[in-house]
């Protein structure tokens, strides 16, 4: 997979892949081009078996300072419209594969918006998140009104995108948006700990669990209790149900295949 804006690195023996934003010179800004890529890419990840947990990241200075503001900078609201451009991120939230951020730096705007569509985040020390729109006469436009309101809570989501203040790794953590705050040399590191760990798993519990969750954010609970259930029963359909239970019976590792 060739792209011009990222870097596509799969690690077929770990059974993960590594997405790199690769606009240094703009802090990894997320433009229409770049998007797509991402768009690509997750379409062709979530497609390759070898694959089972998918990374993406920036690099130690930044994850994603936001959207690109030139090229959003002379358009109307009719413009913004034939662009479309959230359907790529409807794209990754359709992902069946567990997505995990590694974040350093800043994540602002549609950097924390990116951030926040993916299942898990690992954040550096000096990782700083934020949906600074409003300063420039604009509000969140890819979910961070709903996510964040959703992670934070609505009096702290309220204060961050109407004053546009950042807040620090170790606020992320405290408030829930995050998973885990590590050294800036190991954040990387440690999310691929994190998901080698996921990829042991069964492929199909992995998935139909992942879908289970993200349920929960959309539908009422006896809903959300009822597509939990039909899940978890749809998996004593699967050789990794036989194989995992058996293997636990037997004392030792399950083998699982996603079958």
């Amino acid at each position: 997979m060739n792209f011009e804006y990222i870097i596509v690195t799969p690690q077929y023996d770990e059974k993960i892949a590594l997405i790199k934003l690769n606009r240094p010179k703009e802090l990894n800004a997320l433009n229409l081009q770049l998007m797509l890529e991402i768009k690509q890419a997750l379409i062709d990840l979530d497609n390759d078996e070898n694959v089972a947990v998918i990374i993406i990241t920036g690099n130690d200075r930044a994850f994603a300072a936001g959207a690109d503001i030139k090229q959003m900078s002379g358009k109307n609201a009719v413009d913004m419209l034939k662009i479309d451009q959230f359907s790529t991120w409807d794209q990754i939230r359709k992902t069946k594969k567990p997505i995990i951020a590694a974040v350093s730096g800043f994540a602002l705007g549609g950097g924390c918006e990116l951030c926040m569509i993916c299942d898990m985040i690992v954040a550096s020390e000096t990782a700083q998140f934020g949906q600074p729109e409003i300063n420039i006469g604009v509000m969140p436009g890819a979910g961070g009104t709903q996510r964040l309101t959703r992670a934070v809570g609505k009096a702290r989501a309220m204060e961050m995108v109407l004053t546009g203040t950042f807040i620090s790794a170790n606020e992320a953590l405290q408030y829930g948006l995050i998973n885990k705050v590590v050294p800036i040399e190991l954040y990387l590191s440690e999310t691929v700990k994190l998901a080698k760990n996921i990829a042991e798993k069964s492929p199909i519990a992995v998935q139909l669990a992942k879908e289970s969750v993200l349920k929960a954010f959309e539908t009422p609970l006896q809903e959300g209790l009822y597509f939990e259930r039909k899940n978890f029963y749809m998996l004593f359909a699967t050789e990794d149900q036989k194989e995992g239970m058996s293997a636990f019976v037997e004392k030792r590792k399950p083998n699982f295949k996603g079958q």
